[in-house]
């Protein structure tokens, strides 16, 4: 027996018996030979964490348009929060920490530059055709690999599509993550609208901090720990009452106060109009785009999915160099 059996029987022995087992998958697209270490879900795991799509997340927005300052969370530093968080409650509830971990590493792969306020531009310039989601998927299937994709296991992908709150994952890990981003982005983007002092403390509402707790890190507690013991034992995941009432109050509070309208959005017309140009350029011109996504277009791939493509593939840097290569003259030098 190889190592990757051992720990296949190790989770069809230990895990719930309503946990996602890896030697049960639905499989790939395409068959992959069997490594002898490593199961389908830490193959997939690996092989987000090694795509290029993955290293790129460093420079994107989370919700902070180029802050001064190094401890801004990005949509790396949040997608491993995600991770970190999923993997407490996963292993706590006896689950597919495994598969978690895969699911919470892929989830954001298709976010756009400028965090979600370049995802609302591509939006309303494709006709609500764009969808960070469906284009993380559109990476893992399709993109990365010199168009072969990752070749994911079922599993992973759906869990990928369903992480939004409108979601349904198949699977109890899909659910995890799932729960495990709100937990992760409404705890550090407070934290980060204290670093820029677009909150106080003070104004979290009294209500959600005498149930929560007071830190980042205390709600952080508070939260886990009320799922483990809400959900331990059940197919479902879930907080008690009380908890969800708080949580959900506090996230509504955060979309009032940072998301719309705060200082932590005073970059974001000027980032729309950076992605807006871009796109309209492109769209104009596709013989300008690299050859890879040209080679998309004479594949017989839609014009507005390769120039979403190119563009949600952009860092928030690379993104800038593109719009002053266009748009500025070579002289000025400015980006």
């Amino acid at each position: 027996m190889c190592q990757r059996q051992i720990q296949e029987q190790f989770e069809i022995d230990y895990l719930q018996s309503f946990s996602q087992k890896a030697r049960y998958s639905k499989g790939r697209v395409r068959m992959d030979e069997e490594c002898e270490v490593r199961t389908a879900f830490q193959r997939d795991r690996d092989r987000i964490l090694h795509s290029k799509a993955f290293r790129r997340l460093a420079h994107k927005t989370q919700v902070f348009i180029s802050p001064e300052g190094d401890h801004y969370r990005t949509r790396l530093t949040h997608t491993l929060e995600v991770a970190q968080i999923s993997r407490t409650l996963a292993r706590a509830l006896r689950l597919n920490e495994d598969l978690v971990e895969a699911i919470a590493l892929g989830h954001d792969l298709g976010h756009t530059p400028f965090g979600h306020t370049g995802e609302f531009m591509l939006q309303e310039l494709t006709n609500h055709q764009f969808h960070h989601n469906y284009q993380s998927l559109r990476v893992v299937e399709y993109i990365e690999n010199k168009g072969r994709g990752l070749n994911l296991t079922w599993e992973v992908r759906d869990g990928i599509m369903n992480h939004q709150t409108k979601g349904n994952p198949a699977t109890l890990e899909g659910k995890i993550v799932q729960i495990s981003d709100k937990i992760a982005y409404v705890n550090h983007d407070i934290d980060d609208a204290i670093r820029g002092q677009v909150l106080e403390v003070s104004d979290i509402p009294e209500m959600y901090r005498s149930v929560l707790g007071e830190t980042s890190s205390k709600r952080i507690d508070t939260l886990i720990k009320d799922i483990i013991e809400n959900s331990y034992g059940l197919p479902q995941i879930r907080m008690s009452e009380q908890v969800e009432i708080a949580f959900k109050g506090l996230r509504a509070f955060l979309f009032k106060h940072v998301y719309v309208g705060s200082a932590a959005k005073e970059q974001e017309q000027k980032a729309k109009h950076v992605v807006k140009q871009l796109y309209e350029y492109y769209m104009d011109k596709p013989d300008k785009l690299p050859q890879n996504y040209l080679k998309e277009l004479e594949d017989g791939e839609d014009k507005m999915k390769v120039v979403c493509d190119y563009i949600a593939g952009m860092t928030d840097r690379y993104a800038l160099h593109a719009y002053c290569e266009l748009f500025f003259p070579t002289s000025w030098n400015i980006y």
